[in-house]
């Protein structure tokens, strides 16, 4: 027996004695009312704008239907709701609730209509493959991004948002993985990823993002870092110049180019070491303790080791090295770190467990990116347009970070993750009408998190605008 199904009426399974029937006559609906939260946020922070700053717009402005400032918008906002395709901005860009978000309303060439003004995808596709320069027979890629400002613009957001001076801050770097699956610019296969990739270089204060930066996978994991944080740490002086700054990170890090230039700029750091054969000499006795210790307790053991050292030839000089001596019920777990802080300012074990264990939630941050906000999307064929698409996507995390600094602080939500603040805040069902007078709003009246809403709405409206 066949059946006929026509989207105008949908047949479910029943309740009880009642029929479940649906069709698509509910108005216009949107599944992104929270989104109104970030259009507050980025209006009072004059994110977008200063964005749209960082491009050099060459079209014809008698010919342009949409400012720099609505692509940047469309652009973040889709990553920061979901949206990591940019076909999805050809369904997007026929909703009204769109068009509200990204500042798209009242600016095309069509007087109040409403219709086809956010960007779709083709528009969007021209912004990220943009080259660096125009050639002159160019018709279509016309908006140069200045990547310098970019980076500039990463650290200005969180100096501006950071508030008053703090007496120390701690820049934590890292590198990470990103795969490839198709023959893109700059692919090279890594050994210990086993995998094609790019190498990109995050640092990160707390859970700010202060650089991100797209590399290929055929260097060491600290090349560049010193580069990016001569950039980084200058402009932080230049602004907070009595800051004291800390660096921290894996050993991966420890070399000597980065640990000369961190004792020549006044930057402490805390970084890990690899281990060899000198080192687990120095440390066999504090590990015959902690082994003897783990075995009559039958618990882990760890005793710690503060010493000198300098390595044969790699090193310019001799620094303080701090060993882990650890036991645990499987086995022994030596580690080492190395630092610019003097004994007499930190004991060994506090610098380690409080300090340079305290590095790893850095990698938590790495996957917000990566696995929230789509930063492992690099599928454009150039380094240029995938470094692109990774600023777009550390704008959407700076966005939802300062959502969740400044929005959710105190609630139960002050710590979640991006993922989840976008299934619990952002994904709302809301209807919209559109009169004259006013867009009206219409929020599901069931929503659970509707008093947080509301509470958030608040606190993001006592900033001014500056949109």
């Amino acid at each position: 027996m066949t059946t006929e199904c026509s989207t105008a009426r949908l047949e479910f399974a029943g309740l009880r004695r009642q029929r479940v029937v649906g069709r698509f006559d509910g108005g216009e609906l949107g599944s992104d009312g929270g989104g109104l939260l970030l259009r507050e946020l980025a209006l009072r922070t004059g994110l977008f704008r200063r964005l749209s700053a960082c491009f050099r717009d060459h079209r014809d402005p008698r010919r342009t239907q949409h400012a720099v400032e609505v692509l940047l918008a469309a652009r973040v906002l889709g990553l920061a709701l979901g949206y990591e395709d940019l076909n999805d901005h050809d369904t997007l860009r026929q909703s009204r609730l769109w068009s509200l978000l990204c500042g798209a309303a009242g600016r095309g060439r069509r007087g109040a209509s409403w219709e086809g003004w956010p960007p779709g995808k083709s528009t969007l596709n021209r912004l990220e493959l943009t080259g660096a320069a125009l050639g002159p027979g160019e018709r279509y890629k016309k908006i140069v991004a200045d990547t310098a400002r970019l980076d500039a613009l990463l650290v200005d957001l969180f100096l501006d948002w950071h508030g008053a001076q703090p007496g120390r801050i701690v820049l934590d770097v890292d590198a990470t993985d990103d795969p490839l699956h198709g023959r893109q610019e700059g692919r090279f296969f890594h050994g210990y990823y086993r995998s094609y990739c790019y190498l990109p270089l995050y640092i990160f204060c707390g859970q700010q993002l202060l650089g991100a930066r797209l590399r290929t996978a055929d260097r060491d994991a600290a090349e560049g870092t010193v580069q990016e944080l001569e950039r980084i740490v200058g402009r932080i002086r230049e602004r907070w110049p009595g800051v004291e700054i800390w660096l921290r990170g894996d050993s991966g890090f420890c070399r000597e180019e980065l640990l000369a230039w961190c004792e020549a700029q006044g930057v402490e750091y805390v970084l890990g070491i690899a281990q060899n054969a000198r080192l687990k000499r120095s440390l066999a006795p504090a590990m015959e303790r902690a082994r003897q210790a783990c075995e009559q307790t039958g618990q882990a053991a760890r005793v710690f080791q503060d010493f000198r050292y300098r390595t044969l030839d790699s090193w310019s000089r001799e620094r303080r090295l701090i060993g882990k001596a650890e036991h645990l019920p499987r086995g022994a777990n030596p580690r080492f770190v190395v630092t610019s802080l003097g004994a007499g300012r930190m004991a060994a074990r506090t610098l380690y467990e409080q300090v340079y264990c305290a590095r790893g939630d850095m990698e938590n941050r790495i996957k917000e990116q990566q696995l929230a906000l789509f930063a492992d999307r690099t599928s454009a064929h150039t380094m240029r347009a995938n470094q692109l698409r990774l600023y777009f996507a550390s704008f959407a995390y700076a966005l939802l970070e300062l959502l969740r600094r400044r929005g959710l602080r105190g609630t139960r939500l002050a710590r979640a993750q991006c993922g989840t603040i976008r299934l619990k805040l952002l994904k709302i069902g809301v209807r919209i009408r559109v009169s004259v007078r006013a867009v009206r709003l219409s929020f599901d009246e069931g929503f659970p998190e509707a008093g947080l809403f509301g509470q958030v709405l608040a606190r993001l409206q006592s900033l001014p605008l500056r949109c």
